[in-house]
């Protein structure tokens, strides 16, 4: 079972969607299930989530074609548009560093006098963990991703992400692209927030698979960049080359923290484009990992040299 966020007439509305066919849980009456932040702050587990939606939808008909709606980005139902949404509303985005082989070796590559630093990351008790996005930085599947007009060397970073509740339960998981400005962090590891946090520089989507529905150490996970129509990078990993565990990273996220709306949380890259690789206006980035879907993301230019560029 898989939960997405749609507008409709200009408001966001929840939906469940099993076996392709997406049912509006607006419908249900329920006010646990009247958003995100709703149902992240009930304190439900996700076996109790899926048989509260199963129990109402046997009884229910469906709306429309989910599949379709998560496949194309909108949907036209009887002359009115559906619109797909980013899978958060108010919740926060951070996200883990150097978590798998590859990601330590690139982060090395690209520093310059800093390398040291990655490798005892990689193998500390501590993981790294780093504040990502707040909802209005963040894209949904469909939407644009960003490339810093100041930055020169601009990398997607495909990683599952943690839907936690208030309580940092993992609930379901998504599919994420943590956006990074390799040449900006790569200068100095102090940079590390102007590479990582501006507008669009974090997608998800295209929604939430519940936890009780999949195992999330064994999935594979595929990125593929198109430009002017051809495949110019393709790569995969599995959750399955993870060093630490996902316990692990949300239990450091929750030392000293608190998130009242829930949160969601990136487990790291295991997919690193070459150097001499650098994304474009107009190219088409899809992150795929088994049982959650693909996020689909178009990358403009964020910012504009005056400083006063804002979202493109």
């Amino acid at each position: 079972m898989q939960l997405i966020r749609f507008s409709k007439r200009g408001k966001p509305h929840l939906a469940a969607v099993v076996d392709g066919w997406a049912y509006d849980l607006e419908r249900m009456g329920d006010p646990r299930f009247a958003s995100i932040s709703a149902l992240l702050a009930a304190g439900m587990p996700p076996e109790s989530i899926q048989r509260t939606i199963s129990e109402w939808i046997s009884g229910a008909s469906p709306d429309f074609d989910g599949r379709t709606l998560m496949s194309a980005g909108l949907l036209d139902v009887d002359g009115e548009e559906l619109r797909l949404l980013c899978p958060i509303d108010q919740q926060e985005v951070w996200a883990s560093g150097v978590t798998y082989k590859r990601s330590e070796e690139a982060r090395k590559a690209e520093s310059q006098g800093a390398a040291a630093f990655y490798s005892k990351v990689y193998e500390a008790p501590r993981p790294e963990l780093f504040f990502k996005a707040t909802p209005h930085r963040t894209v949904g599947s469909h939407d644009a991703v960003g490339i810093r007009y100041d930055a020169r060397w601009n990398v997607p970073e495909p990683e599952l992400g943690l839907v936690l509740s208030n309580q940092l339960e993992i609930v379901g998981f998504t599919v994420g692209n943590d956006m990074s400005s390799r040449d900006i962090e790569g200068e100095n590891p102090l940079y590390l927030p102007q590479a990582k946090v501006y507008d669009r520089s974090c997608a998800l989507g295209p929604g939430i698979t519940l936890a009780s529905s999949i195992d999330p150490r064994r999935l594979a996970i595929s990125l593929t960049i198109e430009r002017d129509g051809r495949i110019v990078f393709w790569g995969e990993t599995n959750t399955r080359a993870m060093k630490r565990d996902f316990s692990e990273l949300v239990s450091y996220l929750g030392r000293s923290n608190s998130f009242p709306h829930g949160a969601v949380l990136l487990t790291g890259t295991g997919i690193v484009p070459a150097e001499s690789f650098t994304l474009r206006v107009g190219d088409v980035i899809t992150v795929t990992i088994d049982g959650i879907g693909s996020l689909v993301n178009t990358v403009v230019t964020v910012g504009a040299p005056d400083g006063f560029g804002g979202r493109s």
